[in-house]
This record gives structure tokens, C-alpha cells and sequence, in this order.
């Protein structure tokens, strides 16, 4: 197998018969996807996502793919090609055409529709097309036949991307159930077609590949769902991704059998499954939805409540129920489904809530104590059927962390893919696919861009560091004031310091070392500002990890007066 090494550097030019892929997410992660491919001086990019911060990205709203190497050529983009409505695939797409508006977007109709709803939001009127499953579309030097794939949201396509330097076959998310809810299968026809064709680069998702078997169909936690309503007390209350189409049917078909009502909690989740019915993907059964503002007016147990926050967001809907913080109050005798399995990551944040929860008295259900999820993502025995139908030349695992990805480069591996053929890389990473042969060529600059309130791209690494000594190891002020004339200390040091459990008495046993530190500068011919400042932090900063075993953030002050 091909691996990146850190001594890689910036790529030679593409030459005329090569076809270049460069992941700018999704590579060593689960989210954030985003690839783009060049041939002839033209680029496609795939799929354009977000991913979502964890306990160490304080402040953090999303993070986006860097767009960097491709800022300067947003002329050369024929189109971004998005293969299904999930976030992780879609979110980044406003900060992309913010950029330049008019690159178009293909996608299918419940894709575009999704994604139009958030550029709406962002005042953007995208130039689109859509397409279906067998369609087949000239976009510039590029040729694409669009395949079904079945996921956890209706409409998912995988990509077969024609190019004179050869072909590439992007397989998106998908899994393989075989009892799919929407009767849209995995069109394994078409794959083994095209592998007859030729697939000279495969680009497979890994999210599922370390798991062994297959993937467990949708329709087997319909029964484990009903069961949950027919026991519940009182209110049920179910989170779940706000695009998860087929999972809301199922509670929609549960709760009619129930005799339950259901309101939509949340602003995504209300206008998702909107367009999901409007268009035909979501089946509401005749008056089981209600406004929530009209629940007060139902007993609880004939109320059904679906609302997103099952990753542990903070300001999503359940984590707010969680913290008393929402005008649903859980308590005793409510039943709280988690219908959705845990991003890596998120594990901390979603243990968290259901603590939280069953504190209040609430019966929490999730993956672990109920079959009420499955995944959206093939296991290794489905990537092994795909690798044997379609027969790649090459293959660069996709869409994963660095183990997931390994595990499907093992599966390659086995089915028959020569080893020399399989690509591990991660984001940023150069791979030209040249004469029929994949190889790591080079690195481009692809760090995190985060969203932070209204700021894009403005949080870096060091903030974050900032916040998070803020957050862990709370900060010390200390003021000094020089006479002017003389260098002499006219007032102070005077020390604040907060997220200490020790008296703030003790920090006067620092004042002495301060003084001495300062009063040595000024002999020694220090009078900067700034170099007096740097004395102070210093003398602080020895004195607090000594006595403290604490690295606080110290925030010198010294004003001459």
C-alpha cells in the first residue's frame, strides 16, 4: 500500500494525461468531505461538508474544508457534484459559492432541494441541475453517469467520473440493505457494468469497514420502535438527525399505530422533513402532525416529540431539554429514544445528555440498550462484494478515520487489488492517477476553517489553544504601575485571578518575587513596555507552576505613569 510521508512537498504540474484527486476533507475524519479532481486545467469538486466541533474546539459552530488550493481557480470548477443531502456533505456549500455564486450544483432532487433551503438562508441563488439515478451528463472535459446508492436518506447517488486520463468511480456514502424502506436498492448491476467498463481509480467509503458482516436493514428496528411506544408512560421523544428521512418515517408510521400525535421540535428539523414531504420522500399520515405550539392541548401520553441534538450539540434541542433550558420540560415517565448511532467523537458529549436526562427521571433508549438504530454505511462484507463486482485498478479508500480507512485499504487488499495499487492518504494529500497507475505525488495546505459566530476562518489553532487554557487552567492578572521619571514601582502589583479553587490570599506570596523581578529589570536598563511585561509573566508564571502545579493564562500589565 502507498502511504503519505511528512517529507512530502508541494506537487509537480499535472501532466496532459493524468487525472489528480485531492481530498480537502473527509480523509482521517467523519465529516468535512470534500474532494476535487483536475484534468486538462479543469476541476470537479465532489461533495462540499461540514464537520461538527468536539470538547476541544471551544466556541467552534462548524468547521469547514479548506478551500485554499482551489480559491484561486474557482474559475476552472465545472460544477460541485454533491452525492447526498447528509451536513457532512452538504454544509459547507454556502461558504463555497459565497466565494463565486454561479458554480453550478448537481445533485439529485431531494439533495438540491436541501441544500437550496440553506443558501436561501445565505442569500444565495445557486445556478442547479438535477439528476437521477442512470442519467448520464456532459459537465466540461468531465463525463458523468450518475448510480443509486441506498443510505440513511433517500436519493443518495454514487459518481462515475469519464476522463481521458481514465475513469474514477466515487462511491459516496452507501450501504447495501437489501430491504430498503423507499424499495431503492444499491444498483449493483450498474456497478458490476461499469467495473466491466473499466474503474481505474475506486473511491470507497470507509466509515463501516472495520466492522465485520453486513450492515443491518432498516426495516429490523421498526418492531424494537414500536415496542418503545407501547411501553412508554408518557411523552416519547425522539432525536435523530434533522435529514434522516427514513428514520422519521419509521417513528411517523409508530406513532400512528400508537395513536400518538407528533410535533417537530426545531428549526432544521421542521424545514427538512418539509421539503422531504413536499417532494414526495416523507409520507405523512392524514392529521398526525401538529404545531407545537399546540401541545399543551394533548395528554402526554398521545404526544410524540422528534427533535435533533442526538450528537450532544449544545444548543440543539435535546441537550437544552437536558439542562432544564427548553420549553419541554422531561420528567419521570417520559421516554427518550436516541435514534441515531455516535459519531466518533461525540461520545463524551451524548453520555453527557443521557445523564442528564434519566437524572430527571426520563427512561432514555439508544443503540446500546435497544436495536434502534442501524447504520447508514456498508461493513466489510458489503465493501468486499463491491470490490469483487466492480474490480477496480486502483483504490483510494474515502470517508473515515485513519482506521476505518485501513481496515477497507485491508478488504482491497484481499479481494485482489495489488497492494502498490492501494492508496491510504489523508486530507490535503496529492494523488495522480497517470497511465492506469494511482500514486502519492505531493501536499497541499488544507488545515481546519472554523465558523465562530459570524467569523469565518478567523479562529485559528492559537485562539483555540487560548480558550481552552482559559477553560482548563483559568488566568491571572497582574497590574504594575512605574513612575516614569524614576522606573521606580509607584502602585501595585495588583493580582486577579480566576478558576482557582485556592484562596486568592495566596497569591500574595507572589507580589514580593514581582517586585523583584521588575526592580532588577529596571537596574539591568528595561524600560520597554512590552519587555517589563514579559518580566512579569515570567516571575508569575514560575512562581504558579511551582506552587499551584497549575499553567495558567497570565496577562501581564505594566503601565508607565
Amino acid at each position: 500500500m502507498s502511504h503519505p510521508h511528512p517529507e512530502l512537498t508541494t506537487p509537480p504540474a499535472l501532466p496532459d494525461n493524468g487525472l489528480r484527486v485531492v481530498a480537502l476533507g473527509g480523509l482521517g475524519e467523519v465529516g468535512r468531505n470534500m474532494a476535487v479532481l483536475e484534468t486538462k486545467g479543469k476541476l470537479l469538486v465532489i461533495d462540499c461538508g461540514v464537520l461538527f466541533p468536539e470538547d476541544h474546539h471551544p466556541g467552534v459552530d462548524l468547521i469547514l474544508p479548506d478551500f485554499t488550493y482551489i480559491e484561486d481557480r474557482l474559475d476552472d470548477i465545472e460544477a460541485i457534484v454533491l452525492t447526498h443531502g447528509h451536513e457532512d456533505h452538504i454544509g459547507a456549500v454556502p461558504y463555497l459559492l459565497r466565494l463565486k455564486s454561479d458554480i453550478p450544483l448537481i445533485g439529485s432532487t431531494l439533495t438540491l432541494a436541501l441544500v437550496e433551503a440553506k443558501l436561501r438562508e445565505h442569500r444565495i441563488r445557486p445556478y442547479s441541475m438535477a439528476v437521477r439515478e442512470g442519467q448520464r451528463e456532459r459537465v466540461g472535459v468531465f463525463d458523468l453517469e450518475f448510480v443509486a446508492v441506498n443510505h440513511s436518506i433517500p436519493d443518495a447517488l454514487a459518481v462515475f467520473v469519464r476522463t481521458e486520463a481514465g475513469t474514477l468511480l466515487h462511491t459516496g456514502d452507501f450501504k447495501m440493505d437489501q430491504l430498503p424502506l423507499d424499495g431503492r436498492l444499491t444498483d449493483l448491476r450498474a456497478f458490476a457494468r461499469l467495473g466491466e467498463e473499466g474503474v481505474d481509480l475506486f473511491l470507497t467509503d470507509s466509515t463501516n469497514a472495520d466492522v465485520p458482516g453486513f450492515t443491518t436493514p432498516e426495516l429490523e428496528i421498526a418492531p424494537a420502535i414500536d415496542k418503545v411506544f407501547r411501553h412508554a408512560q408518557r411523552r416519547v421523544i425522539v432525536a435523530c438527525f434533522s435529514s434522516h428521512v427514513h428514520r422519521v418515517q419509521q417513528v411517523l408510521d409508530a406513532a400512528e399505530k400508537a395513536g400518538r400525535k407528533v410535533a417537530m421540535v426545531g428549526r432544521s428539523m421542521v424545514r427538512n422533513m418539509g421539503i422531504a414531504a413536499e417532494l414526495g420522500y416523507l409520507k405523512v399520515p392524514d392529521g398526525i402532525l401538529i404545531d407545537i405550539k399546540k401541545i399543551e392541548s394533548l395528554r402526554d401520553d398521545e404526544l410524540v416529540l422528534i427533535c435533533t441534538g442526538s450528537q450532544g450539540e449544545p444548543m440543539a434541542a435535546l441537550s437544552r431539554m437536558a439542562n432544564r433550558d427548553h420549553r419541554i420540560d422531561v420528567g419521570p415517565g417520559d421516554t427518550v429514544l436516541l435514534a441515531s448511532s455516535l459519531i466518533p467523537g461525540n461520545e463524551n458529549a451524548v453520555y453527557r445528555i443521557i445523564n442528564g436526562l434519566m437524572r430527571l427521571g426520563a427512561n432514555v433508549v439508544h443503540k446500546g440498550n435497544a436495536k434502534v438504530h442501524v447504520s447508514g454505511h456498508a461493513s466489510a462484507g458489503e465493501l468486499l462484494y463491491c470490490y469483487n463486482i466492480v474490480k477496480p485498478r486502483n483504490v483510494l479508500p474515502v470517508h473515515g478515520e485513519w482506521r476505518h480507512m485501513y481496515a477497507n485499504a485491508q478488504l482491497a487488499v484481499a479481494s485482489g487489488v495489488p497492494e502498490r495499487n492501494v492508496v491510504l492518504a489523508e486530507d490535503g494529500v496529492v494523488v495522480d492517477l497517470v497511465d492506469g497507475q494511482a500514486s502519492v505525488v505531493g501536499v497541499v495546505d488544507c488545515g481546519y476553517v472554523y465558523v465562530d459566530g459570524s467569523s469565518v476562518g478567523g479562529a485559528d489553532e492559537a485562539l483555540l489553544k487560548d480558550r481552552r487554557i482559559l477553560r482548563d487552567e483559568g488566568f491571572i492578572t497582574c497590574i504594575v504601575v512605574l513612575d516614569a521619571a524614576t522606573g521606580k514601582i509607584a502602585s501595585g502589583p495588583e493580582i486577579t485571578a480566576r478558576g482557582f479553587v485556592e484562596d486568592e490570599e495566596i497569591f500574595q506570596q507572589v507580589i514580593p518575587k514581582v517586585e523583584r523581578a521588575v526592580e532588577e529589570a529596571v537596574a539591568n536598563g528595561v524600560r520597554d513596555d512590552q519587555q517589563l511585561q514579559q518580566v512579569v509573566r515570567r516571575a508569575v508564571g514560575s512562581w504558579v507552576g511551582g506552587k499551584v502545579r497549575r499553567r495558567p493564562m497570565i496577562i501581564p500589565v505594566v503601565l508607565q505613569a
